[in-house]
């Protein structure tokens, strides 16, 4: 199996750009400028509009992937970086780390920080049931309970993902300690209501 499909810059389009996905792209942003960099480290291309966001607000954004068709700024692996140790303020890994076999991630994660000087920000899928009830009153804000429910069952190779958060054998507990193992503290780690269908991590280097 392959380690990330050729993509053509045509596969990201509007059909690809749902609202999931666009809720997605805010909340990578928002934990990106929460680190205050001036320096930021993409890890998968896409469609450039995290990248475009970034560069707004005056960072500077270099894009990594081993796809040379969407022209990258840098064509490698997410577990073989040619950067210097240290060399970015924040690595955004967005969407990546289920596109190789799940051995692999954790030397994945070790280059993610050792490129970093301070921070990195990882998105992944998140398979499972989700119960959402919210309720806005005038003048007050929305109200959310909300919570995952495990449904695990066995992942099968989609051309795409090799592994999922809330698979089975991938709870997000393993994947909590595979990131602690590979020399971080987690900051943050999120489901969001609005967007269930995908776990966001803040982390800083030890």
């Amino acid at each position: 199996m392959p380690e990330t499909p050729q993509v053509a810059p045509s596969h990201y389009g509007r059909k690809y750009d749902a609202k999931d996905r666009w809720l997605a792209y805010w909340y990578q942003t928002d934990l990106v400028l929460k680190t205050r960099p001036r320096t930021v480290l993409e890890i998968g291309a896409g469609n450039r509009v995290v990248t475009a966001t970034l560069k707004r607000e005056g960072i500077a954004v270099t894009v990594v992937d081993i796809d040379p068709a969407l022209e990258p700024d840098i064509v490698a692996s997410v577990d073989s970086l040619p950067l210097p140790d240290s060399s970015v303020d924040t690595v955004l890994c967005a969407e990546v780390l289920e596109h190789i076999p799940f051995g692999r991630v954790p030397a994945a994660l070790e280059e993610l920080r050792r490129v970093a000087k301070n921070d990195v920000v990882i998105s992944l899928p998140h398979w499972g049931v989700s119960l959402r009830l919210c309720f806005k009153l005038p003048f007050l804000r929305e109200v959310d309970f909300f919570v995952k429910i495990p449904w695990p069952r066995r992942h099968e190779w989609n051309g795409e993902h090799h592994w999922e958060i809330g698979k089975t054998g991938y709870p997000p507990s393993r994947i909590r300690r595979a990131i602690v193992a590979a020399g971080f503290v987690v900051q943050s780690e999120t489901v969001h209501p609005d967007d269930p269908a995908h776990r966001f991590y803040l982390l800083k280097k030890t």
